[in-house]
């Protein structure tokens, strides 16, 4: 009974580390790249760094004994690493050459492709309960964030491959931890250095394509160091938070409840940065909230039902949920605030 409630309390401590660290480098990120903070819109580079200072923490950590090093096939951390980083691309892509609306309705697809993925790859059934949640969870974020949606074939492509290689990175955060019994941070330690170098290697180019900038000729100020390194700071457990949230709950909640964070977000983008928040969003987000219950509801009666089949999360499981750092946002549409961070769900 102790140790069911030590690990109520550490799932709920891992989802409230994760929120707060998303919606506060959502934040840290909306001052250093929008145009009225230090217009430094280079998103790509930017989660390089977060995935380099990510990296070097994580070898600190192995090099003071904190953490243990477990061997995982160097192949499986390329391919793993190959589809991370494919996913933060896409979902830049898919902004730029997209409407924020067809982008949001992208993401907000993520839900079922996971299910539908889960049950391909590891023969996964859902219950009717948690099904009607979902579909009451996507409906209620898409009414508070869904505006204009305009389709082409280039952005439509893009934000296909965005959505795929997302959520096929977020189920194999969890299958890899319990393939080599490896927690969380160990997986982050190794992955992301390999992260950060095609990053860092390729992200520049990736901005100019975006943005029309080079980061060589980005006048850098202390204001902007300062936000930089917040937002890395920032990074380091947002990623931590989102490995040991998808270990320990699934690749499906973590998207379901990770809409937690637009909630905030356009709160947030209302409380400090005057946003506009109409009837139609506050409405939206009571659906979403709603649904999110409900989820959390279903998934409870869903264990009760089978505490056979029901999967023992170790206590070393732990996952990653890309952050999306994604041009301006929380300025004049409340939902491009949202995706300032993901790839921030």
């Amino acid at each position: 009974m102790e140790s069911e409630k030590k690990s109520s309390i550490s799932d709920v401590g891992a989802w409230a580390m994760n929120v707060v660290s998303s919606v506060g480098i959502i934040m840290a990120n909306k001052q250093l790249m929008s145009n009225n903070g230090y217009a430094f819109s280079f998103a790509s580079s930017l989660t390089g760094f977060h995935f380099a200072v990510t990296a070097l923490v994580g070898l600190v950590s192995n090099a003071t004994g904190y953490s243990a090093s477990k061997h995982v096939p160097m192949w499986e951390l390329i391919w793993f690493s190959l589809v991370a980083n494919m996913s933060i691309t896409g979902m830049n892509f898919s902004l730029m050459l997209n409407s924020v609306g067809f982008y949001q309705i992208s993401k907000l697809s993520m839900i079922p492709v996971v299910c539908v993925m889960e049950w391909i790859l590891h023969n996964k059934h859902y219950s009717r309960e948690v099904k009607m949640s979902v579909v009451v969870v996507v409906i209620g974020v898409g009414v508070c964030t869904v505006t204009d949606v305009k389709v082409n074939l280039k952005g439509f492509i893009c934000a296909c491959l965005a959505v795929l290689s997302t959520s096929l990175q977020q189920i194999s955060i969890g299958s890899l931890q319990k393939k080599y019994s490896i927690g969380s941070f160990e997986l982050l330690s190794k992955t992301a250095p390999i992260q950060a170098l095609f990053l860092l290697i390729l992200g520049p180019f990736v901005d100019y394509y975006l943005s029309g900038k080079l980061i060589t000729n980005y006048k850098i100020s202390s204001g902007a160091i300062l936000c930089i390194i917040l937002s890395c700071s920032l990074a380091v457990f947002c990623n931590v938070s989102q490995y040991l949230c998808i270990g320990r709950f699934s690749a499906v909640s973590f998207q379901v409840l990770g809409h937690m964070k637009t909630v905030c977000v356009l709160t947030l983008g209302w409380l400090l940065f005057d946003s506009e928040l109409t009837f139609k969003n506050i409405m939206g987000m009571i659906i979403a909230v709603l649904g999110m219950v409900i989820y959390s509801w279903a998934v409870e009666a869903e264990k009760q039902s089978n505490p056979k089949t029901l999967p023992h999360h170790a206590k070393n499981s732990m996952t990653e949920e890309e952050i999306r750092l994604l041009k301006d946002g929380l300025e004049k549409i409340p939902l491009k605030d949202v995706e300032l961070g993901e790839p921030e769900g």
